[in-house]
């Protein structure tokens, strides 16, 4: 039987997972990780992306997250996140919308940059929420 560890991943408004897991697989600031069970503390930025969840069961989840903080402790590992949602709570129109707004406020100009920015972003979750909804299907 594999090693399990503590995983938790929270939100501002949510504990959103609290479970054992297998492993994590999670894209930092430098790349792609895998977390496993006594793997060495350490605490790292994280990117918007896809977070893989094996469970205790040995099954795979997969959750759209933002980029946040991790920490590896010892006993508990720990996500903390501005959004974090499971495939079955995107709605695909509102994201279909989404990117079609901050790909027109992308392509206009005379936009502040800070607006072009935030578009981008929004873009950039779009994409991923989209590739997790396809992976899903």
């Amino acid at each position: 039987m594999a090693s399990l560890f503590n995983f938790e991943i929270h939100t501002p408004r949510r504990l959103f997972y609290d479970d054992k897991a297998e492993v994590v697989v999670i894209t930092l600031a430098d790349g792609e990780k895998g977390i496993y069970a006594n793997h060495s503390p350490f605490t790292a930025v994280t990117v918007t992306g896809i977070v893989h969840i094996k469970d205790s069961e040995g099954n795979w989840k997969s959750a759209f997250v933002t980029g946040g903080i991790l920490e590896v402790k010892e006993f508990k590992n720990v996500l903390m996140v501005d959004i974090a949602e499971w495939p079955e709570e995107i709605d695909k129109d509102s994201v279909l919308r989404a990117r079609r707004e901050a790909e027109k406020t992308i392509k206009e100009e005379g936009n502040f940059r800070f607006e072009v920015d935030k578009a981008k972003e929004e873009l950039h979750r779009a994409e991923f929420r989209l590739k997790l909804l396809a992976k899903d299907s």
